[in-house]
């Protein structure tokens, strides 16, 4: 026999598309259409409801960008359909290529309770399951007009700049033109043939399977007859009195078991949503609330079906903006079909997220699932970020997390990681079972294309056989669809294919750590081989984070402090609201900035306000403490919240100073330019404003390489091939312009003045050299109105240094210097916090920074026979894409180089230099809560028990790489000292401290964490 397999596939896919897909709703009639459009934000469900509607009809256009329409819809079930499944057919003017990002509605009933979601790929209404005929019925859509900023799916370029993502005329933005976006394409009333619609999820789920096996393989040669037969059974004139018949062809070949051996699928329902990208922070509420009435749907009618949701922050909006939308998810964690998980407030960028908050990411989320569900969540659901710290495993554990799963990896632009389950190491030896889906998708569908790309990709196989995929579509998507769920019904125990079972996250991790205990180890932070430009874009966001970070951790320490010293009372609720705002904006769209225009600029006013009341508690809590010392005292005491002693003020505490270290004054160099001189080290500035030498006067050397300048801004093209915001190519190096002329160079009280004019932009940086100190700070103020350009600033030193170390959160990574392997070669652009220290044996420098996190490092050989090592900051870059004003406006930052520096020189500055003094009237000295002395062991954080107990929470790490023993001291009658977890609760699995009065007795392992609850005596 004869048989061309192409052409039954080319008929079957010609056949589906254009014959039985549309026979799933044979009969059809249009539904009374009546609108009524909002002007502005949206509005109340109930008001909505409630408003004056006109009529309009199929084909109207609506939705101005961003804007909100309310449809009215209804009708009557004709007699004639009476016993049939009765359903609306609904599209608002879905765009073909992509789940969500457009046209999106949520369906109320008259009472104004939600139905469910209507989205791209999800556009249909139920109306009744076995009509009587004659059933009158009325609904409404709350239908959102959001413009499409990214169409990965429209085959041109999706990083094309817009004005879209502006805020709407009504806030005072710049959104695109007020023309409707919409057209209502269907609003039909039709006969539904679940016959037929089953039949569609046979062939479905045959066609795709067929097409992952190989092309000589004998089953897919058995389904290539078998869906022949079922073609050939179909009468296309009369398809739904046919469709049994060719489901009956069909079943033998759908009832072949799996081989035995078959890979395990854990299909989780997800529905990856972005808490701010493409749209606002107020339109991913409603996001959520959509996604939640669609998925709490779909469980009523399949039991088995588990989804789960990852972000409580989501979660937190709907019980406070949609209570009836959450009494769907509480009544459904109950029946143990919806499923927190996670663990997280939201899922945040872990790169550029200081330690203490990603520990409040943790104690926030869980405490939320905890509170309101009951549920322990004990894993870390981080699909989609980009790159990850190598402090985290140890943070995971001590908030209770036993797995951790993520995706993004699979973007990698260089090396495919090794790895889909294994065993994660941080720097402190702490290890986290983690999984990496090899679907390659967090947006998966179950369709043949994944299951099978899924198993051949897999790369544990022989020693691992299971895997998890998250299906659903993500921001406004609407979730799992019931055509997956038929999917997976279909794949459970399917020749041919991997075997899929829906199950939890909980479920599947037990599994495979049972199945893989031994699993391999990766040793270090997850580094994103892509998407490096997140460390720099949108300036303003990452300085608002940076400086609330360290507010908020000044704000607990000095409220602390005031409230055992004078009693005044702690602000609870103030620091549980602002820590969570912060925490949103640490979403890994916004604080990586690659959110549209509007989100950015609603941060910068959102981190405005936080910097305010923040301040105001810091005040408050400072001016107590300073007027209540005795009289006759000091006028003046200054506050030292950085965890080193400083200019004589001990950590985290205060008292009056005598004299401030001041700014050396500059003096004119031999030749022109001026030297800043304080004993230490001699800085020469030539007549372009570039340093010419950088001497440290105590170690008898040079800091600079031969022949070079420091502090060179360098100007480069960047352009990178896609995902504009995202990413720097490595192929930005290959141009290069350094600024070198100057407009001016002058001497200005306690430093030197350099301003530099370039294209329309300009900079004009001062040069302050402190006594006492081995820190050139380097204060500049930036005009940027540049286009697709990177700014840095360049440190060639004279150091062999065979690896650079950059703070993390709790630590530092080392990274080598070389370019070795494939792997060296991909981490052109990494991550710093504070500060970048590079050192040979005996002599080293840092780079530290007070709002950029973007470095990168490399080494040279000097026809001297000597090692250059330069060291750059990345300061600016303009991408046009999402944001065509990404960072383009007026700046301020400081960076600084620490000349002779240690590792531990390099901890110490990082934090003086974004921790200031603050001086306060009132004279009394203030003694710190508590002192750590020996180590290198830093307190990161002091506050009162969330508990409000009264109890002390201190929490501090061990920030050099080694063992450390150290005693703290309180400054107040301890009576008693216990290790908790990050949520305050007791490790009973830790040894208690040891207590000697007021002094506690530590050792520390290596960048170990530790939380210590105090009880202060009477």
């Amino acid at each position: 026999m004869h048989h061309d397999r192409t052409v039954t596939e080319r008929r079957l896919a010609r056949v589906l598309d254009l014959r039985l897909r549309p026979a799933v709703y044979r009969e059809s009639l249009p539904l009374d259409i009546a609108v009524r459009p909002v002007t502005g934000e949206p509005v109340p469900v109930s008001e909505g409801i409630g408003a004056r509607y006109e009529p309009v009809r199929t084909g109207a256009l609506w939705g101005p960008a961003w804007s909100t329409t309310w449809f009215r819809i209804s009708g009557s079930v004709p007699a004639a359909w009476a016993g049939r499944q009765v359903e609306a057919v609904l599209d608002l003017g879905f765009g073909a290529t992509q789940p969500g990002f457009s046209a999106e509605g949520l369906v109320y009933r008259p009472d104004g309770s939600p139905v469910k979601a209507l989205n791209p790929r999800n556009a249909w209404l139920p109306i009744t399951e076995r009509a009587e005929g004659g059933e009158e019925f009325v609904y409404y859509i709350e239908a959102a007009a959001n413009p499409v900023i990214f169409d990965s799916g429209s085959g041109e370029d999706p990083f094309v700049p817009t004005r879209a993502g502006g805020a709407p005329p009504w806030l005072g933005g710049e959104t695109a033109p007020d023309t409707p976006l919409y057209r209502l394409n269907r609003m039909d009333l039709a006969v539904f043939d679940p016959t037929v619609w089953e039949l569609v999820q046979d062939l479905d789920v045959l066609s795709g399977l067929m097409h992952q096996l190989p092309e000589d393989s004998t089953r897919r040669w058995q389904l290539t007859h078998a869906v022949d037969r079922a073609l050939d059974a179909i009468d296309l004139q009369d398809i739904g009195g046919t469709a049994a018949r060719a489901r009956e062809v069909l079943a033998p070949s759908l009832a072949s078991p799996a081989h035995a051996g078959a890979h395990r699928v854990s299909a989780v329902g997800h529905a990856h949503i972005d808490t701010a990208w493409l749209w606002p922070v107020r339109e991913t509420v409603r996001k959520a609330a959509r996604t939640v009435s669609n998925v709490t749907a779909l469980m009523d009618d399949h039991p088995g079906f588990r989804f789960v949701m990852s972000q409580a922050q989501q979660l937190a909006w709907l019980k406070e903006q949609r209570p009836e939308v959450f009494a769907r998810v509480v009544e459904k964690v109950s029946t143990g079909q919806f499923i927190p998980t996670g663990s997280l407030w939201i899922e945040p960028d872990t790169n550029l997220s200081g330690g203490e908050s990603l520990v409040r990411q943790f104690v926030h989320g869980k405490r939320f699932y905890l509170e309101e569900f009951g549920v322990e969540t004990e894993d870390m659901w981080l699909p989609d970020t980009f790159g990850y710290n190598a402090a985290l495993p140890q943070i995971m554990k001590l908030a209770g997390i036993k797995w951790f799963l993520t995706q993004k990896i699979s973007w990698n632009a260089t090396n495919p990681f090794p790895h889909h389950t294994f065993w994660w190491e941080g720097i402190d030896g702490t290890r986290i079972f983690s999984h990496f889906p090899p679907v390659d998708s967090y947006n998966g569908d179950l369709s043949g294309a994944d299951i099978g790309h899924t198993e051949r990709n897999f790369r544990d196989k022989g020693a691992a056989n299971r895997s998890l995929v998250p299906f659903g579509y993500g921001d406004g998507g609407g979730g799992p669809t019931r055509e997956m769920l038929a999917r997976a019904h279909r794949l459970e125990n399917l020749e041919g294919s991997a075997r899929v079972e829906m199950e939890s996250p909980e479920e599947f991790f037990t599994k495979a750590q049972a199945e893989y205990p031994d699993a391999p180890v990766w040793s270090g932070e997850l580094y994103l081989e892509l998407h490096r430009g997140t460390l720099t874009s949108q300036l303003a966001t990452k300085q608002g984070n940076r400086r609330s970070e360290h507010l908020l951790k000044e704000a607990e320490l000095w409220s602390a402090t005031a409230a055992l010293r004078t009693g005044l009372p702690y602000p609870y609720e103030l620091l549980d609201r602002v820590w969570k705002t912060v925490l949103l904006h640490q979403f890994h769209d916004i604080l990586p900035g690659t959110s549209i225009a509007w989100v950015h600029r609603e941060a910068e006013t959102v981190y405005a306000e936080t910097a305010r009341e923040l301040g105001e508690v810091i005040d408050s809590a400072q001016r107590a403490l300073a007027a209540s010392g005795a009289e006759g005292t000091a006028r003046e005491t200054v506050f030292n919240a950085a965890p080193h002693t400083r200019d004589g003020i001990p950590a985290l505490g205060a008292s009056p100073r005598a004299r401030a270290a001041r700014p050396v004054e500059p003096h004119p160099a031999q030749g022109g330019g001026f030297v800043l001189d304080n004993g230490l080290v001699r800085i020469t500035v030539d007549t372009r404003g570039l340093i010419t030498s950088a001497y440290d006067l105590t170690a008898g050397r040079e800091a600079l390489a031969p022949g070079t300048v420091g502090n060179l801004l360098q100007l480069h093209q960047d352009f990178p091939n896609q995902w504009d915001a995202w990413d720097v190519d490595a192929f930005y190096r290959n141009t290069v312009r350094d600024l070198t002329d100057a407009d001016e160079v002058v001497a200005v009280p306690g430093g030197i003045r350099v301003v530099r004019g370039f294209n329309a932009s300009r900079i004009t940086q001062v040069l302050r050299l402190e006594e006492n100190s081995r820190r050139l700070d380097v204060e500049t103020d930036v005009d940027w109105r540049e286009c697709e350009k990177i700014l840095k600033a360049a440190f060639p030193l004279d150091i062999r240094a065979a690896e650079s170390s950059a703070e993390i959160p709790f630590g530092h990574v080392r990274r080598p210097t070389h370019t070795n392997t494939s792997w060296d070669s991909a981490r052109f652009e990494v991550c710093a916090h504070r500060y970048l220290h590079v050192e040979e044996p005996g002599w080293g420098a840092a780079l530290v920074n007070d709002s950029s996190y973007g470095h990168d490092v490399t080494r040279d050989i000097r026809p001297d026979g000597g090692t250059t090592t330069t060291v750059r900051l990345s300061l600016l870059r303009a991408p046009l894409f999402p944001d065509p004003d990404c960072d383009r406006g007026e700046h301020r930052l400081r960076y600084g180089l620490v000349i002779g520096a240690g590792l531990r020189d390099a901890v110490r500055e990082g934090y003086r230099f974004n921790v200031p003094e603050r001086v306060v009237s009132g004279g009394a000295p203030v003694e710190p809560l508590v002192r750590a002395s020996g180590g290198d062991v830093v307190i990161e954080a002091v506050k009162l028990a969330d508990d409000r107990s009264g109890r002390v929470i201190v929490r501090l790490y061990e920030a050099a790489g080694g063992r450390a023993r150290t005693t703290l001291r309180t400054g107040f009658p301890l009576v008693g000292a216990r290790i908790t977890d990050l949520l305050e609760r007791e490790l009973t699995d830790e040894p208690a401290p040891a207590v000697d009065g007021q002094d506690i007795h530590l050792t520390l392992r290596p960048f170990q964490i530790l939380t210590l609850c105090l009880t202060p005596g009477v």
